[in-house]
């Protein structure tokens, strides 16, 4: 009788550490900060107080067709920022992470002018970036890679005087 007491434990113990909201699997807030991409775009996240914000590194629709050259902001709706370069500009602000995603933001698309509400979840290693007017279910999701960041090159320690 002990042993299936045993046993049992030891199933649900193994079932609760294995789903996606284990311990170990769960993301954390500050999970999202850094430097995203995928084909199409590159974003940098960042934490500005309890909120998370992105910045656009680059963008295939937000370039010329040099591939380096930024567009100007000429679809904004506010006319006073039509000529700002969208090179550098927060594009998602206002994350906000609660139970394992962020939620309560807004994406600005550059190459539209739009702004649309957005949420993001890192999986398997991935962060989900979804966009959507109204419900969740009506919108598009950006599946971005981590970059790595580059190793500082090691430095010799200064020589001991004599």
């Amino acid at each position: 009788m002990i042993w299936k007491t045993y046993a049992a434990a030891t199933i649900v113990a193994a079932l609760i550490i294995a789903s996606p909201m284990g311990g170990a699997n769960a993301a954390q807030p500050d999970d999202i900060v850094g430097t995203w991409q995928s084909e199409t775009v590159k974003l940098e996240f960042f934490k500005a107080g309890p909120e998370y914000n992105a910045r656009i590194l680059w963008g295939n629709r937000i370039v010329e067709s040099d591939g380096t050259t930024f567009k100007k902001d000429t679809l904004n709706p506010d006319p006073a920022l039509r000529s700002r370069s969208l090179q550098g500009i927060t594009m998602v602000t206002g994350l906000v992470y609660q139970n394992g995603e962020w939620t309560g933001g807004t994406l600005y698309d550059g190459s539209s002018g739009r702004l649309v509400s957005g949420k993001a979840e890192i999986t398997d290693g991935k962060l989900h970036l979804r966009g959507y007017m109204g419900i969740p279910a009506m919108g598009q999701t950006i599946v971005l890679q981590r970059v790595a960041t580059p190793a500082l090159p090691a430095t010799k320690p200064p020589a001991a005087k004599r």
